[in-house]
């Protein structure tokens, strides 16, 4: 699958809301009430991502989630990252 180039990544970006594109992926930091609330986050996105078969690499702090999403073998953003941010953010 080929990478976007910036001009993609921009318009995909005004599609998706609160995600940004940083160090060649789509990141984006979720909040929640606590720590369970973000591990039951983490849970839901499990069961897309592998149904997707696509992981995203995440970082949990307490309360905090911070998704990257970046095709390592297609060195950089897909529109597999895309259609995996579109279908994160029917989750909150």
């Amino acid at each position: 699958m080929d990478t976007l180039n910036q001009e993609q990544i921009e318009a995909a970006l005004g599609e998706l809301g609160d995600w940004g594109f940083e160090h060649d992926a789509l990141t984006r930091t979720f909040r929640f009430a606590d720590f369970v609330h973000a591990i039951g986050f983490v849970e839901h996105l499990a069961e897309v991502a592998e149904e997707r078969q696509h992981h995203p690499d995440i970082d949990i702090r307490y309360n905090k989630v911070t998704l990257r999403l970046s095709s390592h073998d297609a060195g950089g953003v897909t529109q597999r990252d895309v259609e995996l941010a579109e279908a994160i953010g029917h989750l909150v």
